[in-house]
Formats: structure tokens, C-alpha cells, sequence
């Protein structure tokens, strides 16, 4: 029961941050070591995401719906399919590649601190920048600056950078107006995530328990409330109060995770 509970409450916690950039496998990974909570492989972390995938799927549905009707007739629709696959790529490549070395040497708490800290002192320097912005509509980039978002997407690789936070501050400096830059890494987080969790599935599957399954349910479940509560609010969000709650929220879990791996290890 104790492990049903912290699952759930897990999956709260992935659901509020997966698309926030505040990195959710950073704030998994912290929260479950105090917690004394550990998955096999990491698995949980990972596929626990399916219920924040269903959720901005549902959230997104229609306009999924139009763009795939569209693709045989129109040519922005197919442009910006493409856009999105372009952009995933890197990520896609990069991380079958880089599986073992990210699960086995840079899922630890400490990094993770240091990332938090390190990205919310970026996210509160972007935030504050005169940036020239020259696009306005997350499904008109060019193709290039597609792909030079995906590359950035990479650095989320490192637990604690966060993956949303990469493609924002990335379509951000590359002209993309705020809200633009969130929608986009909603669009590319589909694939990317939906890639992450079919390769951990692939890899973990053989040794997952009947408890794991349990508890993964319950995550998904948890996570699937709480991402529709985020995707449904937080565009209009940024787009009012911009990025610096964010990355003073990263600077204190950070710092607190900091004192907390120094008193009780």
C-alpha cells in the first residue's frame, strides 16, 4: 500500500511537470530518493510519461485531427509534419545511442540538483532578454530551425535540464515568440515521449513484476489528471507571466534537494 501511494504520488508530480520547465525526471528522481522509491532500470520514470502523452493527446485532439485530413491537400500541413520529425530526430538517434550511459551514470540526485539550479539561472536570463522574435505560429518554423531545436531538445538528456525548458529557451533564442516556443515543445513532446517510453518498454519489459505494473498503473493514472489540469492552463500562463516562476521554483527544489542530499545523504 505504501508503494501504491508514493506511485500516485509520483505520477501527481510527473503529470505537473512534464510540460513545465522544471524537468519531471529530475523532480521523479529527487523525490524518489527521499522517498525511498526505486524502479527497476529506472522504468517507472520513463513509463509512468504515457499518461501525460494521453493527456496532451486528448488536449490536442482536434487540432491533430485537422493537420492529419489536411496532409494529402496541403502542403503547410505535410511542411509542418515533417517539422516535427525533423525535430525529433536528434533526440530519437542521440538517445537509443546514449541509452545505457544516461539510466546508468546521470540518473543521480546530485547532478540533478545542479541542473535544476544551473537551468533556472538560464530560464530567468531568457526570460528577461530583448529577443527579436520573428515567428509567431509554433506550426510555420523553417525546417532548419526545426531541426536546431531538436538538437537543443537533446540536452534534456542530462536529468534536471528538462526537456520542455530546452525546446522553450531553444525556440526562444532562434525568434520564436513565448507562446510559440511552448506550443512547439507540446507538439514535439508527442513523439519524443511517446519514443522514449515504447524503447524503455522494449528494453525493461522482461523484468517488470506484476507490483511494477501496478504501480505504473497507478502513476498513469495520476499523471494523466494532472497533465490535462498543466496542458489546459499553461499557455495562457506564459504567455501573461513568462518563465521566471519556473525557474525560481527550479532554483529552490534545487537548492532544498542540495540541503537535503547534505543532511541525510
Amino acid at each position: 500500500m505504501h508503494d501504491l501511494i508514493v506511485a500516485a504520488v509520483l505520477g501527481v508530480v510527473e503529470g505537473l511537470t512534464e510540460f513545465l520547465p522544471v524537468s519531471s525526471t529530475g523532480h521523479l528522481l529527487l523525490l524518489g530518493h527521499f522517498l525511498g522509491f526505486e524502479s527497476k532500470g529506472k522504468a517507472f520514470e520513463i513509463l509512468v510519461q504515457l499518461g501525460a502523452i494521453l493527456a496532451i493527446l486528448l488536449v490536442y485532439f482536434r487540432r491533430l485531427l485537422d493537420i492529419a485530413l489536411r496532409l494529402r491537400s496541403d502542403p503547410s500541413a505535410r511542411r509542418f509534419v515533417l517539422g516535427v520529425l525533423v525535430a525529433f530526430l536528434p533526440a530519437a538517434v542521440i538517445g537509443a545511442l546514449a541509452h545505457g550511459f544516461i539510466k546508468g551514470v546521470l540518473f543521480n540526485p546530485f547532478l540533478v540538483c545542479t541542473t535544476l539550479i544551473a537551468g533556472g539561472l538560464v530560464l530567468l536570463v531568457v526570460d528577461e532578454l530583448e529577443l527579436e522574435v520573428k515567428h509567431h505560429d509554433a506550426t510555420k518554423f523553417p525546417l532548419l530551425m526545426y531541426l536546431k531545436i531538436g538538437f537543443i531538445q537533446c540536452l534534456a538528456m542530462v536529468p534536471g535540464v528538462s526537456r520542455s525548458g530546452s525546446t522553450i529557451v531553444g525556440a526562444m533564442l532562434l525568434g520564436a515568440d513565448k507562446r510559440a516556443a511552448a506550443e512547439f515543445s507540446f507538439f514535439l513532446a508527442m513523439p519524443t515521449m511517446a519514443g522514449a517510453f515504447a524503447y524503455d518498454l522494449l528494453k525493461n519489459y522482461k523484468e517488470l513484476t506484476t507490483n511494477d505494473v501496478a504501480l505504473i498503473g497507478v502513476g498513469f493514472v495520476t499523471a494523466f489528471i494532472s497533465a490535462l489540469i498543466v496542458v489546459r492552463s499553461f499557455l495562457d500562463f506564459v504567455s501573461k507571466r513568462g518563465f521566471a516562476p519556473f525557474a525560481w521554483w527550479r532554483i529552490i527544489v534545487g537548492s532544498a534537494g542540495l540541503a537535503g542530499l547534505w543532511v541525510f545523504g
